[in-house]
């Protein structure tokens, strides 16, 4: 199964454009062939960046060095559904009350 995992950041969180390509850049080069890294899009207030991988979960543990490294884990909201559902499970931050909608 394929899930896509998405992270979500407030846009005041990442100041210039670049930083979510050297994001994405760190990702890709951390993560390898297990996950592949599905672009992102930028509304009024967020960015979310897709990430395609049979192990969400897995993944955003993996990642959480790099996150960490570029001070961004306690400004990420993540979140995965299975490819082409609706229905979101909100795996960071632990205690994450509000509903995830994209």
């Amino acid at each position: 199964m394929q899930y896509q995992l998405i992270l979500r950041f407030r846009k005041v969180s990442i100041d210039h454009p670049t930083e979510i390509q050297s994001l994405e850049r760190a990702l890709t080069d951390l993560l390898g062939e297990s996950a592949t890294l599905d672009g992102y899009d930028t509304g009024a207030r967020e960015i979310n960046l897709f990430i395609m991988t049979p192990e969400p979960a897995s993944t955003f543990r993996r990642s959480k060095p790099v996150l960490e490294q570029l001070s961004l884990l306690d400004k990420v909201t993540a979140a995965y559904r299975l490819e082409g559902g609706v229905r979101f499970t909100v795996i960071w931050p632990l205690k994450y009350s509000r509903k995830f909608n994209l």
